[in-house]
């Protein structure tokens, strides 16, 4: 499935939601499928800022990825685990937004990739952005990551649609 299919797939079944159940918490210490929804936005349009970033870059950066950003390009995706940010304000996306907001969000992700689809491989692969974790990654890299994480929490959604009975 293609990263603009798999968003539209995340769309469809974000109209199927009721507003409760977009803000349903289902226990302590985890997210209501709204948050993820809220956080898949804010993360895709950052990654989407660092292809931009990449894109105006006037010098190149001679370093690469962390052992961990070689691991998950090589495997093309994140592996199938749970993963934990700290507990801070920051790391706890908004559990109030409108399902049109979500909606919106979603559509300007997807404008945003149709845009770079055919130019973010014209980008200098020297060009690169800084990723916490997975080091220096270039535009194609951060463009990719999009997909790549939309695909991550997959599990999560359907995790969270089987506690409310989906």
């Amino acid at each position: 499935m293609s990263d603009l299919k798999l968003i539209d797939a995340y769309k469809s079944n974000l109209q199927a939601y009721s507003l409760e159940q977009l803000r349903h918490i289902p226990e302590r210490g985890t997210w209501s499928l709204g948050q993820m929804y809220s956080h898949l936005i804010l993360v895709a349009l950052e990654y989407l800022d660092n292809v931009e970033a990449c894109a105006e870059a006037v010098s190149e950066q001679p370093l690469g990825k962390t052992t961990a950003g070689e691991n998950l390009y090589a495997r093309g995706g994140f592996l199938p685990i749970k993963i934990k940010l700290p507990d801070l304000p920051e790391n706890t996306p908004s559990n109030s937004e409108e399902k049109e907001d979500l909606f919106a969000g979603l559509d300007l992700v997807q404008k945003r990739m149709r845009e770079w689809k055919g130019k973010v491989d014209l980008v200098n692969p020297n060009h690169k952005a800084l990723h916490g974790g997975f080091g220096w990654l270039n535009a194609r890299e951060w463009y990719d990551l999009v997909d790549m994480h939309f695909r991550h929490h997959l599990n999560q959604k359907q995790e969270l649609e089987q506690k409310l009975s989906l």
